[in-house]
């Protein structure tokens, strides 16, 4: 063993996390007992968060210490996979408490939910664009298929009374149908995808940006259609939007209030667990890394890359309708470019969320990383009215960094 190295029981380990969960506790109590003031707003709440998650990664390394080993090795070594690893994390949390410093309101659950919110419908949409990014690819009109969900649904669930409703005559329909007709729609896309880089071995950079030009052209053209000519949708059912705002767990107790949390954010998590599943404990899973790590190896093992290709641009376009039908719920209107670049944010996202562009590496807990630190930074940014000029370029580099990083590891191995 290196003289620089150091083993630490695990138990011991776990039990540090756990003490400073429980150390971070009573600091939260007695800021709001023996010492609140207005101006902490809910930081006290938010350290018991805080609290919690240190307390349940602790429990966690004691349950999960005979598989990952009884012994942590600490040396200089692992302290800078570890800083490399996090690194973005690290200065996520530096930037939330200066934006705290300088505006204390930031210090407020609700917030917390906005960014639980807005993260939603971008976590299902960067559960999509994993997929193809676990095979060294990517998929460049995910964000159109978005917008074209969103106004396919919205043009179908419009209210009788509405003036300007995109089909006068239609009668009104059953909730599911027109969703159901958007995520077909998305669907076929996705097969179109899928079929372009399975079939002629397409880069899918060249064949996603194909299909994102078609898919905003025949978006424009239906958003185009008389009597619409090209007004943004809105007139919104309730029942439709119910799908995007209803809120959950609302309760008060005494001055308490807990105005509940977005509907979104179950349906994300959902989502999230299906998508986990399907990565970790199926074949067609197990596939998409073969493919992603050695795609020749996987070949001559029996994967069937054609139909691994095709099911991963199919299951990554009903995502994105998902998504689109979701997003129009939760703004309760829709136009033709509606999901513009949310492709990239995906993208960038699930890089930052250490998800390798070589292919073969990404986990879905780094993925739902990923989009939080993009939320909370754009949503921080703007809480602290940062120029939208300024914030293009921090996050341009952020990206830059994540992938100076991810590549860095990469020759690394």
């Amino acid at each position: 063993m290196d003289k620089q190295e150091k083993v630490i029981p695990r138990g011991k380990f776990a039990y540090t996390y756990i003490i400073f969960g429980i150390i971070v506790g009573i600091i939260g109590t007695l800021l709001q007992t023996a010492f609140y003031v207005k101006t902490l707003y809910d930081l006290p709440k938010l350290l018991w968060i805080v609290a919690a998650v240190f307390v349940i990664y602790g429990i966690v390394q004691i349950i999960k210490a005979p598989s990952i080993g009884t012994d942590v090795v600490l040396s200089p070594k692992s302290a800078k996979e570890f800083l490399t690893n996090n690194a973005i994390m690290l200065a996520l949390m530096v930037l939330v408490i200066v934006i705290m410093f300088i505006e204390p309101r930031f210090m407020q659950i609700q917030v917390a939910l906005d960014i639980l919110t807005q993260s939603s419908v971008k976590l299902i949409v960067a559960l999509g664009i994993c997929f193809t990014l676990l095979i060294a690819g990517t998929d460049l009109s995910a964000g159109r298929m978005v917008g074209l969900a969103g106004v396919i649904a919205g043009s179908m669930l419009q209210t009788e009374t509405y003036a300007n409703r995109f089909f006068p005559g239609l009668p009104q329909l059953p909730l599911f149908v027109p969703i159901l007709i958007a995520i077909v729609v998305c669907l076929l896309f996705g097969t179109l995808n899928g079929f372009l880089v399975a079939k002629y071995d397409m880069h899918p950079f060249i064949a996603t940006l194909a299909v994102q030009v078609i898919v905003f052209g025949a978006c424009s053209l239906y958003f185009d259609l008389p009597p619409n000519n090209s007004q943004p949708i809105g007139g919104i059912r309730p029942d439709y939007q119910a799908l995007g705002q209803t809120k959950l767990f609302a309760f008060q107790i005494g001055t308490f209030r807990f105005d509940g949390i977005s509907v979104l954010v179950p349906i994300a998590m959902v989502i999230c667990a299906i998508i986990w599943f399907v990565l970790n404990k199926t074949v067609f899973g197990k596939n998409v890394y073969a493919i992603g790590g050695n795609r020749e190896a996987a070949v001559v093992s029996g994967v069937n890359v054609f139909a691994t290709i095709m099911g991963i641009f199919i299951l990554a376009g009903g995502l994105y309708g998902i998504a689109g039908v979701l997003e129009t719920a939760r703004v309760a209107g829709a136009g033709n470019q509606y999901g513009n670049g949310y492709e990239l944010d995906a993208i960038a996202a699930c890089v930052v969320g250490g998800v390798s562009l070589n292919g073969g590496i990404g986990k879905i807990g780094g993925i739902l990383s990923g989009v939080l630190i993009f939320t909370v930074i754009q949503y921080g940014l703007q809480f602290i009215n940062v120029s939208p000029m300024w914030q293009q370029i921090i996050k341009g580099v952020i990206i830059a960094v994540a992938v100076a990083i991810d590549l860095s590891k990469y020759r690394r191995k």
